[in-house]
């Protein structure tokens, strides 16, 4: 393993890692009792490449967010430094890929996201880009328009989101995210200067379904 980025869960005892220097994903598969595990790569594929000549500093992930999607059993992913958002179908039974990975969406340098699969989108952040982006989850035959519900115009509330988790209440689903941000150590502000890290609390409006 060389850069263990995002992780999900695809079962209760099956653990997806997203390496983000070694261009793969890794399968950690937990013993009942939670107390031992063992792993093997789950899925490698160009599309999780990193650059290693990218002029950026720090060195920009390849693949890097990894979620499930439990209802249709899809595995989105975004991979940074080539600005894709990809998924690949699993294997319920299995829990091992089910056909080659498919481009979702593409243009910005995402690194995590958060899905509403009610709504059957994604919101992802971008990072670099300070902005949090709104994106189907179903591939288009062209490319999709962009979506940026958040950070446009630039705010300095949201400088650097790295991640973004749905709130835990009832309704929170959908509407209420909480979002990571690191205030531009990887990139800083217009003005050049880091803010402080921070965790926000983001309402959303809902998605058309």
């Amino acid at each position: 393993m060389r850069a263990l980025d995002g992780s999900c869960l695809i079962a209760p005892t099956v653990i997806l890692l997203a390496d983000a220097l070694a261009d793969l994903i890794w399968r950690v598969d937990l013993s009942d009792d939670g107390h031992r595990a063992t792993a093997g790569i789950w899925l490698a594929h160009h599309s999780m490449a990193f650059n290693p000549d990218s002029p950026l500093k720090p060195t920009v992930p390849g693949i890097n967010g990894v979620r499930y999607a439990a209802q249709t059993h899809f595995l989105y992913y975004t991979s940074t430094a080539q600005k894709l958002f990809m998924r690949v179908r699993v294997d319920p039974a299995t829990h091992q890929p089910a056909g080659e990975p498919e481009l979702v969406a593409g243009g910005t340098m995402s690194d995590d996201f958060c899905l509403d699969e009610d709504a059957s989108v994604a919101y992802l952040t971008t990072h670099r880009q300070n902005t949090i982006d709104r994106v189907s989850l179903t591939p288009a035959r062209q490319p999709q328009p962009r979506d940026i519900v958040a950070g446009d115009p630039f705010t300095d509330e949201l400088i650097g989101p790295t991640s973004a988790a749905w709130g835990r209440t009832p309704d929170d689903y959908g509407r209420v995210a909480y979002v990571t941000t690191d205030g531009g150590t990887a990139a800083p502000p217009p003005d050049g200067t880091v803010r402080p890290a921070k965790i926000l609390s983001v309402e959303l409006e809902p998605a058309a379904c």
